[in-house]
């Protein structure tokens, strides 16, 4: 677990310049003395949201919050920039503000009352946490004497999420408002990003003071001064291990993208000539057009992937955190590798995998500290370095690549995503959670802050109201959600929001008529028992649904209408529901099943054997294989 600090509005740091070394704050010159003005806690609460460079919110009013959302409509009335999206669930509000700031990289904002407000905001907080992403999450409270009373539509929304938080606030008193508003969006932004969690008494917003602001930037918190410069030292180490590996490997998580390291991975892995792999947290900052891409690795990951950190002599872990789905086997994940692990969050270097050389500093600063030491000692890799590890990998992809299957008689779920990339490879993707999201993550080739899926949670219903955030962010953009047909009904009432606000997002329904993910898990590993996961009975007719909602929805279920569907969706001006139904029976391959190394994938394609070549078999199996292959197919075990 991060390390977090929690603390309640009646704390009161000094306002102070902020030192040099925090990441994203510049000096603040000397404020000018400024004239209080009387107002409300609410409206210092959206002055202040409007000082730090909020123009969206993405809420649902409701009694606790009833006086600041009255100071909103004066604000919006009076044109001062801030917009207010009114969603049709809490826990749409917070994926909304999620897909916001992952789009953009600014922090998300949405706003819920107290009760069920709060508490449907929760799944959506969460989400966040556990993928750091910046959001400010202010929440209705009863009125300050009635706490903890059990009024009506009370909750300890402050104890509630304490685990999923950066941050907490509880406003005892309206005079605070504004340096608590500073504070959070400082605490969200910096270090490991985070939700923060404002929580404001009906009393205290509607109260009246002598408001004076606080500008962004000029806050500074005793106790929290995240890392962000490497150690001179451990870098120096790093170097020396990169320029002794053989068959050196960057594994990229998240923190690459929060960031901003792209060009310095691409930049360290062309120098040493090192191939490059990512988690599904860490796609689009490596380009995997690049040779030295190998995609994703994990359980649902490439095969060469998976082979390549099996096999490699050094692990550079860049912001990631060696999670279970990354590592399967953890005692077996890169075994024979020495480790270095960059990371800004000192709590995650460590934890799962202790390394050789740990390195705590926002990834960008580190790697621009190694890339500059590596300059000015003239280093570069030796000739040769790698060539023949390359060499190897190669020789996997050739063998083991990602296969797409065709039938003579349905569509595969992966034919429609490799379909929807080649005709908008530069959209930004959204997904829900289940086999279409590793399809995806697989097949869909993005740029840097165009993946946008739950990873950590694993939230189901998060793709939609995200995509909402991403385009109402980006409204030039084509913004395009990759959803199932049993995540697609999680949070389908967000179609209401869209037809309001006319936000124009692509929602792909790969149909399968499954919870594909928990069939695939039950053929496996629970002897084909598919109990309750069947879900073509009450799958609504998404041509009248849409319809419903003012969209247009088009239904596919020949091969040789996909095409010219998803030209049709593309091209229209508006929002579109495209409902493909494919192959019910589809397994996302390669797999890594729970407890194995990630070595040993089922389903991985069977190579031919070759004429007069001796074939070895497998020892644990006893399947045959080519004398080339490095693993078997069938059991991955190493030959």
């Amino acid at each position: 677990m991060r390390s977090r600090s929690v603390s309640v509005g009646e704390s009161r740091p000094q306002i102070i310049a902020p030192q040099a070394d925090n990441q994203a704050q510049s000096s603040v010159s000397p404020l000018p003395v400024v004239t209080p003005r009387r107002a409300s806690g609410g409206f210092a609460l959206l002055d202040s949201l409007k000082r730090h460079g909020v123009e969206y919110i993405f809420g649902y009013p409701g009694g606790a919050i009833l006086p600041i959302y009255d100071d909103l409509y004066k604000a919006e009335a009076s044109g001062d920039g801030i917009k207010h999206i009114l969603v049709r669930h809490e826990q749409g509000a917070a994926h909304a503000a999620d897909g916001y700031a992952r789009a953009t990289g600014k922090v998300g904002v949405c706003f819920g009352t107290s009760g069920p407000g709060a508490t449907n905001l929760v799944t959506g907080i969460a989400t966040a946490y556990m993928d750091s992403i910046p959001m400010v999450i202010v929440t209705g409270q009863v009125p300050r004497h009635a706490i903890g009373t059990d009024a009506f539509q009370e909750t300890d929304i402050y104890g509630i999420t304490l685990p999923i938080v950066k941050h907490s606030y509880v406003v005892r008193d309206p005079k605070d408002m504004a340096r608590i508003v500073a504070e959070a969006f400082h605490i969200a932004a910096t270090g490991r990003p985070g939700p923060v969690l404002i929580d404001v008494p009906k009393d205290v917003a509607f109260e009246e003071f002598d408001y004076i602001p606080v500008q962004p930037g000029s806050v500074k918190l005793p106790g929290y001064r995240p890392t962000v410069k490497g150690n001179p030292r451990q870098i120096h180490a790093a170097i020396q291990l990169i320029r002794e590996s053989r068959r050196p490997l960057l594994y990229v998580g998240g923190g690459a993208i929060a960031s901003g390291a792209y060009a310095e991975i691409q930049e360290l892995a062309e120098l040493f000539q090192i191939p490059v792999t990512t988690t599904l947290m860490g796609l689009g900052a490596f380009d995997e057009h690049h040779p030295l891409s190998l995609a994703m690795l994990g359980m649902h990951g490439t095969a060469y992937a998976n082979f390549a950190v099996t096999d490699c002599d050094l692990l550079i872990c860049v912001g990631a955190r060696f999670d279970d789905r990354v590592t399967g086997k953890l005692d077996e994940f890169a075994s024979r590798a020495k480790v270095i692990h960059i990371d800004i969050d000192p709590a995650e270097v460590g934890k799962n995998r202790v390394p050789d050389v740990p390195i705590v500093g926002d990834v960008k600063n580190v790697l621009q500290d190694i890339l500059r030491r590596c300059e000015e000692l003239g280093i570069q890799s030796t000739p040769n370095q790698t060539q023949e590890w390359l060499r190897l990998i190669n020789r996997w992809k050739e063998e083991y690549p990602l296969v797409v299957p065709h039938h003579a008689d349905s569509i595969s779920p992966q034919e429609v995503i490799v379909e929807i990339a080649r005709q908008a490879p530069h959209a930004i993707y959204t997904t829900d959670v289940g086999q279409h999201q590793m399809w995806a993550a697989q097949f869909l080739k993005t740029g840097p802050r165009r993946w946008i899926s739950s990873g950590g949670l694993g939230t189901m219903g998060f793709g939609l109201p995200a995509a909402m955030g991403a385009k109402v962010a980006f409204p030039e953009q084509e913004v395009i959600c990759i959803s199932g047909d049993a995540s697609f009904q999680m949070c389908l009432q967000e179609l209401g929001t869209i037809a309001q606000y006319g936000i124009n997002v692509k929602t792909v329904i790969i149909n399968n008529g499954w919870q594909g993910m928990v069939r695939q898990w039950q053929q496996a590993f629970h002897g084909e028992r598919y109990s309750c996961s069947n879900m073509e009975v009450g799958m609504p007719d998404i041509e009248l649904l849409a319809k419903a909602y003012g969209i247009k929805g088009i239904v596919v279920n020949n091969q040789d209408e996909l095409t010219d569907a998803i030209a049709q969706m593309l091209a229209h001006d508006g929002a579109v529901i495209l409902d493909v139904h494919v192959t019910k029976d589809e397994n996302c391959y390669p797999m890594v099943a729970p407890g194995k190394s990630n070595a040993q994938m089922i389903g991985l394609p069977k190579q031919a054997p070759k004429a007069d070549v001796k074939p070895v078999y497998c020892s644990n199996c006893g399947a045959k294989n080519l004398p080339s292959n490095n693993f078997c197919p069938e059991c991955g075990t190493k030959l």
